[in-house]
């Protein structure tokens, strides 16, 4: 029962988070050459999420026989509906920054979520910060690094490093007719959705508290976000062309975002919120550059280039100043905890503590 209960607690978790963050620059990447190929990021997004919620479909309806739920009140649908404008806003920004520059600067850019976790959760009341204490001022010090970080990755490209002579997936011809690669917007963007992110963190662990069951919340939620993109995207898309699905790169793209995406990565997530809280989900972030940057370069060709590199490394390194600032408090906290608990018992007299017995 223990090794059962310690696979499900720790070694379950950290393997989906793995797993989802390889699917994630996966799934980046395949947007890039949708996109590449004409595809509209704001229609994108309406059939992702769409068939995202068509698969969950019946999520509702089983999880209600199957376990005993608190019913769906207008204050949890409201709070759903707040998590779908979070996160359709997120991701309208997300794929446009994308678009505009690549998937190793979002996955690099990204690496900016544990500290605006920690910010938000600040201003949140739920992280404590002491001045004096060495946790609060690693956790201080590695959030103003990984801003920095962001900064160069955003602001300085700097000169190529590498790049494939004959990348596998030629794409890159097109992008100079439709659209320019702009650094700068595109990291303001991502910077933009990776700061609605770590709100959804928070707004998405209250809604697991009140209404546990992970599959019908993101059937909710997929729903949301699928109507509020859709109302975003008939403003922006006038051309009804632009609504038409071909049987090639766009479709696959379509498909493995609603169900790789949306569905499972949505799914997991809310688990593992539910599970271990914010913190763990967003420790796996920097993960994503080295996937990235080897997705973007062997099949996109995109250029790896100095600033890119040496801004990540700015960003993992304040990431995981934050991180071992979070794991020295949480340390001090459990020793504290224990030594309140047996202090009482050290101070008990024998002939006191014998007389308890005996009653």
């Amino acid at each position: 029962m223990a090794g059962r209960y310690y696979c499900y607690r720790d070694v379950l978790p950290f393997t989906t988070m793995v797993t989802m963050e390889c699917i994630n620059v996966g799934l980046n990447t395949l947007f890039k050459a949708a996109t590449l190929r004409g595809m509209s990021y704001h229609v994108f997004v309406v059939y992702a999420y769409a068939v995202a919620a068509i698969v969950l479909l019946p999520a509702p309806f089983i999880s209600r026989r199957s376990r005993v739920l608190p019913p769906l009140s207008f204050a949890i649908m409201s709070k759903i509906g707040l998590l779908g404008l979070i996160g359709s806003s997120s991701q309208i920004m997300g794929y446009t920054g994308i678009n505009y520059s690549s998937p190793t600067l979002a996955s690099a850019i990204s690496n900016l979520v544990p500290a605006f976790t920690f910010i938000l959760a600040i201003i949140f009341r739920m992280e404590k910060v002491v001045l004096r204490s060495k946790s609060s001022q690693a956790k201080i010090w590695g959030t103003v690094v990984s801003i920095s970080g962001a900064f160069l990755v955003t602001l300085y490209k700097g000169p190529p490093i590498f790049r494939l002579p004959t990348p596998s997936l030629k794409l890159h011809q097109p992008l100079s007719t439709t659209i320019q690669s702009n650094w700068v917007i595109g990291g303001l963007l991502l910077t933009a959705e990776y700061i609605l992110v770590p709100l959804w963190y928070i707004v998405q662990t209250q809604i697991m508290k009140e209404y546990p069951n992970e599959l019908t919340v993101i059937f909710f939620y997929n729903l949301f976000v699928s109507i509020i993109a859709g109302g975003v995207a008939l403003i922006t898309e006038r051309n009804s062309s632009a609504w038409k699905l071909r049987v090639d790169i766009a479709l696959a793209s379509v498909l493995c975002s609603g169900l790789f995406g949306s569905f499972l990565n949505n799914t997991v997530h809310a688990w593992a919120l539910h599970l271990k809280g914010p913190v763990f989900v967003a420790m796996f972030k920097p993960l994503s550059i080295a996937i990235a940057v080897a997705m973007g370069v062997m099949f996109l060709g995109d250029t790896l280039y100095l600033g890119s590199l040496v801004g990540a490394t700015i960003i993992s390194v304040g990431f995981y100043t934050v991180m071992w600032g979070k794991a020295k408090e949480e340390m001090g906290e459990n020793c504290e905890v224990h030594g309140l608990e047996s202090a009482p018992t050290d101070k008990v007299p024998l002939l006191q503590s014998h007389k308890n017995d005996q009653v």
